[in-house]
């Protein structure tokens, strides 16, 4: 059961991460007039929390959360919901473009 439950996680990550290439050729919807300026600064917010500071922030945490989970101090079904996080943080684009087009938006 246990090789089963590896063996899925890995294959839920790989679906994860090549899914996570696909969010570049999203094609921009018109924007309501006079809203440039709430757009460009959430823009502005969206850039940079998936950018550097995302992806520091999910380097240490995931590397913390392995070193802890490697010594024993911390247990291993809180740790995998730290990295399944990172993931959701990082498809965060693609997870929304799927749904906005199964609900056909």
């Amino acid at each position: 059961m246990r090789k089963f439950l590896n063996a899925r996680a890995a294959a839920l990550a790989t679906v994860l991460a090549a899914a996570a290439s696909q969010a570049h050729a999203q094609v921009a919807q018109a924007d309501p007039q006079g809203s440039s300026a709430v757009l460009s600064g959430v823009l502005w917010l969206q850039g940079t929390l998936m950018g550097n500071v995302a992806t520091a922030v999910a380097v240490m945490a995931v590397a913390a959360v392995g070193f802890m989970m490697l010594t024993g101090r911390m247990n291993w079904r809180y740790g995998a919901t730290v990295i399944v996080g990172c993931f959701i943080l990082f498809g965060a684009t693609t997870i929304v473009s799927g749904i906005r087009t199964a609900s056909g938006a």
